[in-house]
């Protein structure tokens, strides 16, 4: 019967794969072989554009597609950047610029990534890579993978994001030279005291073939240099209640005070700025000496180095024991009123001159043979190290306001009144009675500094092999098979130094005298300008003339914990002088294990229904995951129940706790189907279901376990994560629509999805906690110390994360069209436009009660509108583009401070892009991002509840660009 051979496919296919070097003739070559396959051809600047359609066109799965013409060719600062130009795609800003992408509504902890087809590990501590550590000067091409099939790594509930570098023996020239220089301007720099205004942007990159074009070499260098800026409101949860405003009967607050209003921690006024630094690099060699044959080994590697400041009030309301006047009120939460500090409360404005440093590093090494024994039957073989590093140092240095600062003894000044309007997403009307002092080193004096790194380190190794035999039926032209398996080990330490104190003046540690070549009166510009001026402090000054012996650093300590023992015997634990317990740092401290072996088999379709051609592919993976964490179990020091002297990098022993490892195992079976129905050449229809699963973030599964038996003999215990904690597990329908033009360069697709999630991660307490069936080292029974009688021990509650059986559905639609007006008369020719929009719709939903009251929250992630649209217009050796991005209010983490997941406000980014060309070898770009100068504004819960203000500036880049 006639039916769509897979070869014509394949063919079309390659060709597309193949296009990012190929030439006009090799396309119209590869078209003429099979003229019944209409394949679009890419010419001028919508070359890119084009080879992405044809791509998505050719792919076996419902998938998003982005190609570069050439290795350095994308002109976006990151893959997080290209990548929300993609349908159902957006960006979550840190900084002003895209790190973490959101795929259909679901946050970057659902989304899986990998590197020419290998996992990817992160610097962030969870499993969402963060993009902007890929240069897209590096990157030759990307896909988003929105249904899975049984060959690829599971992990993405959301989709998966694989990024490809360059392949030098598909290079079309034998030898290619790309160099790209950018300089860089951001023009809120000049509002911050001491930022950066001038960053550059630098590549090069080179691919060339040798020995008759049987060993084939890549090369990349891309460094980026730019300053980070940033003018922020940040305002604080609602972490406390009180009454006051005094009404009879008042019965809405909380629970346990239900006369009480809910009232914040406080709030920040802050200029950020400092300097990011990202070097990275690419080696790919290829050696092909046989037709059959062919042995690549590539390594990418990105440094990341970010070094910023923080400066400005950092305002404590004082809790409940402060004096409310004249409050105003949204529903049963203070947004509003004069506060006053009274001798229980600890009411004060801090000048904060943080100091943080973050080194990120991320390397991937990959060797892969692939090998055609037979006509029929390949072998590909694969090892892979993917390593990340990250160095995050938080320094905080406090400043107060003192009576008198000149005065041998300073005392604190207690007389603190201030007043405050939140205006919604508008910044706040603020009042300080101490503002005067603010800017007055005869007032103002370092009360406190604190450093407080965290150290991550996230490992995995993999084998693969996959075998793939071609099959001569009429329903299947092939077979594939395979298994992978892999090795991850994260760990992460925390330390800490602190002296002084935030909340008045230490008289053991006693505050720090400024002199004027220490300070600079910083004054507030543009939206901010009506607020007080401060006091920047140089942190190396300060630091130096408070420790003229060097600066101790941060250690890993217990500190005044509980437990710590008394070696020399004088009746006192030996802290060495600690009075606070840092046993954070020792519990937080751990490893997470992962072994994982995974199997899949897959046919692929290649056969007719009626005379309807239909490819695609039907498979099942099988996943076998054994997962653990190190804990230290406090067992009160019972040695029968493994209690150790444990020492911390002082020296200072502590004997309550047990070190051990807890964990589980567990399997999964993944199906999976992809049908695409030929209903003609240019028009196709794709239907997929699957069963996906995305693990726990990495940093979940850290076990920080602990457990302990009262006086009555009930075991009790908690943790903030979990080593007990499975997947996400979603089954996923999709649907679509695609059709190509056949006159015109261009498509339209209309496309559908349906996905039911099982279970999130939450936090509860589980009654009756099986504590030793799930590891834990606890006692049989206890000994009573009034009457020596043995008490049986019984089980209690376990607060934990856990998956919470509180799932749901996610189902949306996405528009993409795609058009070049080629049929225009010239000059027109040339226009085009490519634009997406997609909606988005959840059930999910948890209860948040940052804003005081519980209200429901949106599924962190999900904006259900967002639209991203392209204006783009190239004429002879001049080419032009503006680029629209909008998504709707969602939910996720707000910056700068942890654990508030918060609503975020709509946003519309625009990007605005033009270049000329002189020759064919060097041409010119200006770019401008963000070009509306769009903030960020969060909220909780409400919008009169002010989270984040924060606003970026524009970046604009010049620049040139050589290809040879």
């Amino acid at each position: 019967m006639g039916k769509f051979k897979l070869s014509a496919l394949m063919l079309a296919l390659v060709a597309a794969n193949s296009a990012m070097a190929a030439t006009e003739e090799e396309r119209t070559s590869a078209k003429e072989i099979d003229p019944e396959l209409e394949v679009i051809e890419v010419r001028g600047f919508s070359r890119s554009l084009i080879q992405s359609l044809n791509q998505k066109r050719f792919s076996d799965t419902v998938s998003e597609q982005l190609s570069a013409d050439d290795l350095g060719a994308l002109p976006d600062v990151s893959m997080a950047d290209a990548l929300t130009r993609l349908p159902g795609i957006s960006a979550v800003r840190t900084g002003g610029q895209a790190a973490e992408i959101n795929i259909r509504g679901l946050s970057g902890g659902f989304v899986f990534s990998t590197l020419n087809g290998r996992e990817q590990v992160s610097t962030s501590g969870s499993r969402s890579i963060e993009f902007d550590q890929y240069p897209s000067e590096l990157i030759s091409s990307a896909a988003v993978f929105k249904s899975p099939k049984a060959s690829l790594i599971e992990g993405g509930v959301a989709g998966t994001v694989e990024l490809q570098t360059a392949s030098p023996l598909d290079n079309d020239q034998q030898h290619k030279f790309t160099a790209n220089v950018r300089g860089m301007y951001n023009d809120r720099a000049s509002e911050v005291f001491d930022a950066t205004e001038y960053g550059d942007r630098i590549s090069f990159s080179y691919q060339g073939k040798f020995l008759d074009d049987t060993l084939g070499v890549a090369l990349g260098y891309a460094r980026l240099f730019q300053p980070s800026v940033a003018t922020q409101f940040i305002g604080f949860a609602y972490n406390g209640n009180k009454d006051v405003d005094g009404l009879a009967n008042d019965i809405d607050g909380p629970a346990d005070n239900p006369a009480n209003e809910y009232i914040s921690e406080g709030f920040e006024l802050q200029h950020l700025g400092g300097e990011e630094t990202r070097n990275g690099y690419l080696t790919s060699i290829e050696w092909a000496p046989t037709d059959n044959f062919k042995l690549k080994g590539d390594a990418f590697l990105s440094r990341f180095d970010s070094e910023s400041f923080a400066r400005g009030f950092r305002v404590k309301f004082g809790g409940p024991s402060a004096v409310y006047a004249n409050p105003v009120l949204d529903g049963n939460a203070v947004i509003g009123g004069a506060i006053n500090r009274t001798s229980n409360s600890f009411t004060r404005v801090e000048i904060v001159n943080d100091d943080n440093q973050d080194f990120d590093e991320v390397d991937s090494y990959g060797i892969n043979a692939d090998w055609q024994i037979t006509e029929r039957l390949n072998v590909n073989a694969d090892v892979s190290l993917s390593r990340a590093k990250s160095n995050f140092r938080n320094g905080l240095l406090w400043a107060l306001v003192a009576e008198d600062a000149t005065v041998e003894n300073p005392v604190f000044d207690t007389n603190v009144s201030l007043n405050y309007q939140l205006n919604g997403l508008n910044l706040p009307d603020v009042g300080f009675n101490q503002a005067d002092a603010f800017s007055d080193i005869d007032r103002v004096m370092v009360s406190k500094y604190g450093i407080y790194p965290y150290e991550n380190e996230d490992e995995v190794k993999a084998f693969r092999l996959d075998f793939k035999y071609e099959l001569e039926n009429n329903w299947f032209s092939s077979i594939e098979f395979g298994a992978r398996y892999s090795d991850r080990e994260y760990s992460n330490n925390r330390s800490v130094f602190e002296y002084g104190n935030d909340g008045a003046f230490s008289s053991t540690q006693p505050p720090l005298r400024l002199t004027d070549d220490m300070t600079t009166v910083v004054d507030w510009q543009g939206e901010f300008s009506y607020f007080p001026s401060y006091l920047a402090i140089d942190l190396d000054k300060a630091l130096n003339a408070w420790f003229p012996n060097g600066i101790p650093q941060p250690v890993q300590t217990w500190g005044n914990a509980d437990g710590v023992v008394d070696l020399d015997g004088d009746g006192e634990p030996d802290a060495q002088g600690y009075t606070t317990n840092y046993s954070w740092t020792m519990l937080q401290s751990g490893s997470v294990y992962e072994e994982v072996v995974s199997a899949y088999l897959m046919l692929n379709i290649d056969t007719e229904i009626g005379k309807l051609p239909v490819t695609g592919n039907i498979g099942i993976r099988r996943v076998d995951t054994d997962q653990s964490a190190t804990v230290l179990e406090n067992v009160g020091g019972d040695p029968q129940l493994g209690a150790q002297y444990i020492v911390d990098d002082n020296g200072i022993v502590n004997d309550l706790y047990a070190p051990s490892v807890l964990g589980i195992k567990y399997t999964d079976y993944l199906p999976s189907l992809n049908l695409n129905f030929k209903v003609s050449d240019a028009t196709q229809i794709r239907f997929a279901a699957a069963k996906v699963m995305a693990r726990a973030p990495i940093n979940r599964l850290a076990g920080d376990a602990s457990a302990s038996v009262n006086n009555d003999g009930e075991i009790n215990g908690s943790s903030t994560n979990n080593p007990f904690l499975k997947p996400f597990y979603a089954d996923q329908y999709d649907i679509s629509y695609e059709q190509y033009f056949e006159d015109t360069d261009g498509a339209l697709v209309v496309a559908a999805f349906y996905k039911n999630i099982d279970s999130f991660i939450d936090t509860v307490a589980i009654e009756n906690f099986d504590f030793k069936g799930n590891g834990f080292n606890v006692p049989e029974y206890i000994v009573d110390p009034v009457s020596g009688e043995q008490i049986e021990t019984t089980n209690g509650v376990y607060t934990t994360a856990v998956n919470n059986a509180k799932g749901g559905y996610i189902r949306g639609i996405e528009l993409a069209y795609t058009q070049v007006f080629s049929f225009l008369p010239s000059p027109f020719e040339g226009l085009g436009i490519n634009a997406s929009y997609s909606y988005t719709e959840s059930e999910v939903q948890s209860i948040t009660d940052l804003g005081g009251d519980s209200v429901s929250q949106d599924l962190p992630g999900l904006s259900n509108n967002v639209f991203n649209g392209t204006l783009f217009y190239s004429y002879e050796n001049f080419e032009t583009r503006l680029n629209v991005r909008y998504r709707d209010d969602f939910v996720s983490e707000q910056v700068a401070v942890n654990e508030q997941v918060v609503n975020f406000d709509a946003e519309t980014v625009i990007d605005f892009q033009t270049s000329y060309q002189f020759t064919d070898s060097f041409g010119m770009l200006l770019q401008v991002n963000n070009l509306t100068d769009e903030p960020t504004q969060s909220y909780f819960g409400t919008t009169s509840k002010t989270g984040t203000t924060q606003f970026f500036g524009r970046q604009f880049y010049l620049g040139f660009t050589y290809n040879h």
